[in-house]
């Protein structure tokens, strides 16, 4: 058997419900076998995999349906187990629910029901396998610094991120907003013989002109209106270790002048002040924009370039690593569970197509807001494609949450249900009576929609 395989146990002691259930049921597993009673049951129960077992309540044997649950369920823990209850028996049927059933059937038994019902077990079954393969994924990804990545693209960058932190190599690093550029330097930084010394980071786009000169090479004070004490700069508190300086193509003609005065001599002087500082830092810089076309506008030093982009390093954007998705997905779900202190969430494989497929134009940085977003607003435990921002897929974008007219419809009749239980306050007949149905037809809807 396929660790994949879909493996079922039928547990009755009326031999012809076993023989029918089997026979329905052929097409819905991988495996399928039966049981007269729970003895039974437990010895090939303990000799085989199953994934699902349907068993009825009442057992002529040494333990009932109830009783069996529970031994299945202390022996593994992730099987789903279905009740079968004769009608009436809602008292049975919840006590099961409290045993850890995942869900039950009333008899007379009817064979679409029950099909929907393993159908259902098996789906979740699929997507618990899954997740559990994207955490072992996960867990091995190539990881710097919380940088997730197992696609080839990543791997190269971590490779030159690896060939690259222990030399005293000036590095550019290039990619669109949003792909991890800081978290690169870090990395760089973490894995140098710096690693013990200071990371200063400076957003030189968020800068204004007058301020930036006193921000890298600080001031003395009584240099400038305001100045009230004397202040070091980015460069000397970086001293000894590394200095990221983010957006360095948005910088002034002038400030690129100052900058590269220092990148030749290693020489600056705080504003206001007379004596040269030496520096020790190791330069790492970063942009979003082409810098070339920067240099053919004339809008950027081709003499700096050289001196700043002596090892480039170029990030991907997510677009060119789709593959990393869902492994990113699992890792923030996981995150912000844990953050917001809220139940772990999966994703449903349609909202994960359709996750995947997005164009995502602000990168990691919007798939970890969006995932944020779900973690905190969401109160299902299984995020399904209706769920995402509709900002992720413009009119005119192919990639469109797959949600069919099926699932518009059933959306529409499980909070139909929802709104009735409250109006009749969980009276089940005075609900049927509502939504004009009969009870039992309730109780299958109900189950469907796993509103208990």
């Amino acid at each position: 058997m396929k660790a994949t395989d879909f493996g079922v146990l039928i547990v009755d002691d009326e031999p012809n419900i076993r023989s029918g259930l089997a026979k329905g049921l052929a097409t819905e597993a991988d495996l399928l076998d039966t049981a007269g009673d729970a003895d039974e049951a437990l010895s090939k129960f303990e000799r085989q995999k199953f994934d699902l077992v349907i068993a009825d309540v009442r057992l002529n044997s040494s333990m009932d349906g109830i009783q069996l649950v529970r031994k299945i369920l202390y022996s593994r823990p992730q099987t789903a187990v279905i009740v079968i209850t004769a009608h009436g028996t809602v008292e049975t049927a919840v006590e099961a629910m409290r045993a850890g059933a995942f869900d039950f059937i009333g008899k007379p038994l009817d064979l679409n029901l029950v099909r929907q019902q393993v159908r259902k077990a098996r789906d979740h079954y699929l997507l618990r396998l899954e997740n559990q393969r994207l955490r072992n994924q996960l867990a091995n990804a190539g990881e710097i610094s919380k940088i997730i990545g197992s696609c080839a693209a990543m791997q190269d960058v971590f490779r030159q991120v690896r060939q690259v932190a222990a030399t005293e190599a000036t590095v550019m690093i290039q990619g669109e907003s949003g792909t991890g550029k800081e978290l690169i330097a870090r990395a760089l930084h973490d894995l140098s013989d710096r690693s013990d010394g200071p990371f200063i980071a400076v957003n030189l786009g968020a800068m204004p002109e007058s301020l930036l000169e006193s921000e890298l090479f600080g001031h003395e004070k009584g240099a400038f209106t305001g100045a009230i004490r004397q202040k070091p700069g980015c460069f000397e508190q970086a001293q000894g270790g590394t200095l990221f300086l983010d957006e360095v193509t948005e910088m002034s003609s002038k400030s690129q002048v100052d900058l590269l005065r220092v990148l030749e001599s290693r020489l600056y002087s705080r504003v206001g002040g007379e004596g040269m500082q030496e520096t020790d830092v190791r330069i790492i810089s970063a942009t979003n924009k082409s810098v070339q076309d920067l240099i053919d506008d004339g809008t950027f030093r081709e003499d700096l370039y050289y001196r700043l982009n002596v090892i480039p390093i170029q990030i991907p954007s997510l677009r060119q690593r789709r593959e990393d998705i869902p492994l990113l997905v699992e890792h923030f779900l996981r995150h912000f569970c844990e953050r917001h202190n809220r139940p772990s969430k999966q994703v449903a494989s349609e909202a994960m197509q359709s996750l995947a497929a997005a164009h995502w134009p602000g990168n990691v940085r919007q798939l970890r807001n969006v995932m944020e977003r779900l973690v905190v607003t969401l109160t299902d435990d299984v995020i399904h494609a209706k769920d995402l921002p509709q900002e992720l897929f413009p009119r005119n974008s192919r990639a469109a949450p797959l949600v069919t007219l099926a699932e518009s419809v059933e959306e529409c009749e499980r909070n139909a249900i929802i709104n009735a239980l409250e109006a009749c306050e969980y009276h089940r007949e005075k609900t049927a009576r509502r939504l004009g149905v009969s009870v039992r037809t309730l109780h299958y809807k109900m189950g469907r929609y796993s509103l208990h």
